[in-house]
């Protein structure tokens, strides 16, 4: 049985974030994670919240007016 890969993008999606200056503790739907200064508190289209490096944020969202 072969395998066949497919291809997906994400759907364009505007999320809330916001950049932390403290250490903090985020209470995520994978459990309690750690966001360092310089994170990005994003809250998802269900309000949901999870911490992201600055690095991964650049690269992922772009900021709508």
């Amino acid at each position: 049985m072969s395998k066949v890969t497919l291809k997906f993008q994400k759907k364009p999606v505007i999320v809330e974030a916001y950049q932390t200056d403290v250490e903090i503790i985020i209470s995520t739907l994978e459990g309690d994670m750690k966001a360092s200064p310089g994170d990005w508190i994003i809250t998802g289209v269900d309000g949901e919240q999870y911490p992201c490096k600055p690095d991964i944020f650049e690269r992922t969202y772009q900021r709508v007016n």
